[in-house]
């Protein structure tokens, strides 16, 4: 059904066969056709100059305007960027508010065209409702196809606002362990130790082990023989530990002092003493190695004996 307002344009090809129909057609009808033309011209014109300042606006809350500066669209969300990260940690919050920014800027640019093109649509008398229906079929059809695809973006979508993990942090996400080199609406990217790049669907992250927020604690396990007096052991791996972390370049890492944990297991080849000290965020693998030298070179000068290997009176 047409719009009554319109005129009929049914009788154009009729009038143009005849001149002075079409001139009696024009004189009728020609001032509400420019009137409509010039209303949907205004509409194009007005929708796009809107969607480029709604652009404008959300690439002005979204840059990062210096070093260790948040941008705006940040400041209400939840960070938990430590300090650690360095020069990482601009790179991360400029990804993060890129990110959030292109959805805001494709929610932004449906909103705005699609209103637009309802309205010129509605000017030029066609009937909204079946189109309406049928695109709402076609929605759930795709929806249905890529529920997948709806489900990575959601995911990533949470995980940027709640800044779960960023560039530079050591996560842990279930099949794959290592640095994130990106986060995308999509995919994240990291790499592991061995160097290998993974890329992982944010649908399919069930659970974030992050390495590198507030703090880490580097945990020292240090097998003595069973022979070995257990309390003097862990009084100097006690000592030499708090005197090691003291001194460059461990001293820039650690946070609180050592704590000596006593025996933590005790097998048929050794007995385990157990150390541990907060240290700053990722930097837990580097003081263990660090302070497990330490102590080891502290129990031979003290005599110590190794703990027995199986099989080595076989030998």
């Amino acid at each position: 059904m047409s719009d009554p307002a319109l005129p009929d344009l049914s009788g154009v090809s009729k009038a143009v066969e005849n001149p002075e129909k079409a001139a009696n057609f024009l004189a009728e009808h020609g001032p509400d056709m420019l009137a409509r033309a010039g209303q949907i011209v205004l509409i194009v014109v007005i929708a796009f100059v809107l969607r480029f300042l709604l652009h404008r606006m959300i690439d002005r809350i979204c840059n990062v305007r210096g070093e260790n500066k948040v941008p705006l669209l940040l400041r209400p969300l939840r960070e938990r960027a430590p300090d650690a990260l360095g020069p990482l940690l601009s790179e991360r919050r400029a990804q993060r508010a890129k990110t959030i920014g292109s959805v805001l800027k494709s929610v932004t640019s449906l909103l705005v065209l699609g209103t637009a093109a309802v309205t010129v649509l509605g000017q030029l008398g066609i009937q909204m409702a079946p189109i309406l229906a049928s695109v709402g079929v076609v929605g759930v059809a795709v929806g249905f196809g890529a529920q997948n695809l709806v489900k990575d973006f959601l995911s990533g979508m949470f995980m940027l606002m709640e800044d779960q993990y960023g560039v530079g942090d050591i996560v842990d996400l279930g099949e794959a362990v290592g640095t994130v080199e990106a986060v995308g609406l999509r995919v994240t990217t990291l790499r592991d130790l061995s160097g290998t790049v993974w890329y992982v669907r944010n649908g399919e992250i069930l659970r974030v082990g992050n390495f590198s927020q507030g703090y880490a604690v580097a945990v020292v396990d240090l097998p003595i023989a069973h022979s070995t007096n257990v309390a003097q052991a862990a009084e100097l791996a006690g000592e030499t530990a708090n005197r090691a972390i003291q001194q460059a370049p461990l001293s820039a890492d650690v946070l609180a002092e050592v704590e000596v944990l006593g025996v933590e297991r005790v097998t048929s080849e050794a007995v385990t003493l157990r150390l541990t000290v907060k240290v700053r965020p990722g930097r837990q693998w580097a003081v263990q190695r660090a302070l497990r030298a330490q102590v080891k070179a502290a129990f031979d000068d003290a005599g110590f004996e190794a703990p027995f290997a199986l099989g080595r009176g076989n030998l």
